[in-house]
C-alpha cells in the first residue's frame, strides 16, 4: 500500500503544473475511483474462483503494467488515452491485492480474534497507503524526481508480494473441493444473489460506503474553507496528516474494542455516532472557537480516531453468512471503492447549493443514517441465543 500511496498528494498539482487542463485531472481520479470500485467488488469473485494467494499476485502484475503504461509511455508524451488506462488499470491491481488478503484473513483467523485481527490490516493499510506513502515522497521528489518516485513504487509493491510467498498456511476457503474452480459467470451471478438476496450484507456495503465518503469529500472543499478562517494550505497538510496517524492507531485499538465491547455496537457509537458528533465539532470549530491550529487538529483528530470504529465491520459482516464469506466480504470492498468517488460526487451535486456548512452537515447526518443502518446487522446466531433464553424463562 505504501507503494500504491507515492503520488496520492502531489499528482494532482504535478499534472496541473505541467501544463494540463483541471478537467483532465478530475477525469483522471474518476476513472481511477471506477476502477478501483469495480475491482474492490471482483476481488470477492476472483478470491473465491483462483484463490487469495493468486489474486494476489495477479494485482501486483496489473499494477506493474498499468504503471509501466502511465509512467512510460502517458506522462512523458502527454498521452491522455494512455494516462486514462494506464492509471485505470494500476487502480483495478491495488484491491485485488489488499482486499482479497483481508478474504484471506476472514476464512483463517478465529472467530473471537476477528475484530483484532482486522484492526491489524486496517492498521498497515491506511499507514501504506495514507502516511508512509506521503512521507516518504517527501524524501524521494528531492532526489529521484517526480518520476523517479512513481518508478520506485514498483520496488515496494513487489517487495511486499514477495513477502506473501513466505507466509505459510492453506489459502482455500474450506469449503468443499479445494481444486475445484467454479465458472467465472457462475461467481460472478452468486456475488449479485449474496449482494441483493442478504439484506443484511446489502445493509452492510452501503454502511461500508458512508464509513469513508467524508475522507474522499473533505480534501475537495476543506482546505479552501479553513484557509478563509485564516489556516494556511501547509497548516491543513500537517493537520490532514496528522489525522491519519491517530486513524491507524485507533485502526488497531478498535479491533480489541470490537473484540470486547461487540462489534455491532462498536461500529453504531464509536464508528456511527461518534464520526456523526466529531465532524461537527471539526469542521464548525472555526465559529465555535476561531481558527485555532491545536483546537481543529484535536477535533480533527479525533474525527480519524472515530472514523476506525467501522473497523469492526470488516470481521461482523462475514459473520453474517455461513458460506461464500469471500463474496460477502467483497460487498465490503465494493462499499469501499464506492466512497472514492461518491463523496467528490457528492461535493460536485450540493456544494454549489448548500455551501460548505451545508456539506458537513450532509456528511454528518450520513454518519448518523449510518449508525441506525448499522443496528440491523445482527447475527443469526445471536438472535439464536436470545431465543433460547426466552424460551427457557417461559419453560422456568
Amino acid at each position: 500500500m505504501m507503494g500504491d500511496g507515492v503520488e496520492q498528494g502531489w499528482l494532482s498539482p504535478f499534472l496541473k503544473d505541467s501544463g494540463m487542463e483541471m478537467d483532465f485531472s478530475a477525469t483522471l481520479f474518476t476513472v481511477y475511483g471506477i476502477s478501483i470500485a469495480l475491482s474492490s467488488w471482483l476481488s470477492g469473485l476472483f478470491s473465491e474462483s483462483l484463490g487469495t494467494k493468486l489474486t494476489m499476485v495477479l494485482g501486483t502484475i496489473l499494477f506493474i503494467i498499468g504503471t509501466a503504461i502511465f509512467v512510460g509511455f502517458g506522462l512523458p508524451h502527454e498521452n491522455y488515452i494512455l494516462m486514462l488506462t494506464g492509471y485505470a488499470i494500476r487502480g483495478f491491481g491495488y484491491p485485488l491485492f489488499a482486499y482479497s488478503f483481508l478474504i484471506w484473513i476472514s476464512y483463517v483467523c478465529p472467530k473471537q480474534q476477528l475484530g483484532r485481527a482486522m484492526g491489524w490490516f486496517w492498521f498497515v493499510f491506511t499507514g501504506g497507503l495514507n502516511v508512509l506513502g506521503a512521507y516518504y515522497s517527501t524524501w524521494s521528489i528531492p532526489i529521484l524526481g517526480y518520476f523517479g518516485t512513481l518508478w520506485s513504487s514498483l520496488f515496494w509493491v513487489v517487495s511486499g508480494t514477495l513477502i506473501l510467498f513466505f507466509i505459510k498456511g492453506d489459502d482455500n476457503r474450506n469449503t468443499g473441493d479445494p481444486n475445484q474452480v467454479r465458472p467465472d459467470m457462475l461467481a460472478l451471478l452468486n456475488s449479485f444473489k449474496v449482494f441483493l438476496g442478504n439484506k443484511k450484507i446489502f445493509i452492510g456495503g452501503i454502511v461500508r460506503m458512508i464509513n469513508t465518503t467524508a475522507q474522499f469529500a473533505f480534501p475537495v472543499f476543506l482546505p479552501i474553507y479553513f484557509v478563509e478562517f485564516g489556516l494556511s494550505l501547509n497548516d491543513w497538510l500537517q493537520i490532514w496528516g496528522t489525522i491519519f496517524l491517530v486513524n491507524i492507531l485507533f485502526n488497531l485499538i478498535f479491533g480489541f474494542v470490537g473484540d470486547r465491547f461487540g462489534w455491532k455496537n462498536t461500529v453504531i457509537w464509536f464508528g456511527g455516532v461518534g464520526c456523526f458528533l466529531s465532524t461537527l465539532l471539526f469542521c464548525f470549530s472555526p465559529f465555535l472557537f476561531g481558527a485555532d491550529f491545536w483546537i481543529i487538529l484535536a477535533f480533527g483528530s479525533l474525527w480519524g480516531a472515530c472514523l476506525a470504529g467501522y473497523v469492526p465491520l470488516s470481521a461482523l459482516l462475514p459473520s453474517l453468512v455461513n458460506e461464500q464469506k469471500g463474496l460477502a466480504v467483497s460487498v465490503l470492498n465494493l462499499g469501499a471503492g464506492l466512497s472514492v468517488f461518491m463523496g467528490p460526487v457528492l461535493v460536485r451535486c450540493f456544494y454549489s447549493m448548500v455551501g460548505p456548512e451545508g456539506m458537513v452537515l450532509i456528511l454528518a447526518f450520513l454518519y448518523l443514517l449510518s449508525a441506525f443502518m448499522a443496528k440491523y446487522l445482527r447475527m443469526e446466531e445471536t438472535q439464536s441465543k436470545k431465543k433460547g433464553r426466552r424460551e427457557v424463562l417461559l419453560t422456568k
